[in-house]
């Protein structure tokens, strides 16, 4: 049972959490409303997929994003009519499709990853070298326990955030 300093400071991350959380729904709203023809995020999270993990059966690319294959069914459809993916013969099984981002589709990705880059270098350009660090390391440690975690304790699909 967590002590009451423990919960406490878990109610300090978690409040944090939610908010962080809100102001990227915000900007990506924004977004959103400023590029009618912007792929939502969920959509280019399977973008983000194909072009660091090659070229995948749907099934698979399902599974790799912990979804349904028929909900990101539309979600392919939509980056395949952007032209940001294409679907290929399967070399091992000709009766199978393979969905692999295009050069335009790394390109998208490859301008998108630079420009949040770039926002967060600056944003935090000002902090000291170690805190730099020190927040990239706790980030990465920590979204890795609450994967690990939630997989544990509800299963892979199931997990999601609380306020």
């Amino acid at each position: 049972m967590p002590s009451e300093d423990e919960l406490a400071i878990a109610d300090a991350v978690g409040n944090q959490l939610i908010r962080l959380v809100r102001l990227i729904e915000r900007k990506h709203a924004q977004y959103q409303a400023e590029h009618p023809d912007a792929v939502e995020r969920a959509t280019y999270y399977l973008l983000v997929h194909l072009v660091k993990d090659g070229p995948r059966r749907a099934g698979s690319l399902a599974e790799a994003v912990r979804s349904d294959p028929s909900t990101i069914s539309r979600q392919i459809g939509q980056l395949v009519r952007l032209g940001l993916v294409e679907r290929t013969a399967d070399p091992e099984d000709g009766r199978a499709t393979l969905l692999a981002a295009t050069d335009e589709g790394r390109r998208v990705f490859e301008e998108n990853r630079r420009m949040r880059n770039e926002t967060i270098a600056e944003m935090i350009a000002h902090w000291p070298a170690e805190d730099r660090h020190a927040l990239s390391e706790l980030l990465t440690r920590f979204a890795t326990e609450y994967e690990t975690f939630t997989t544990r304790t509800t299963g892979p699909a199931t997990a999601q955030p609380r306020s």
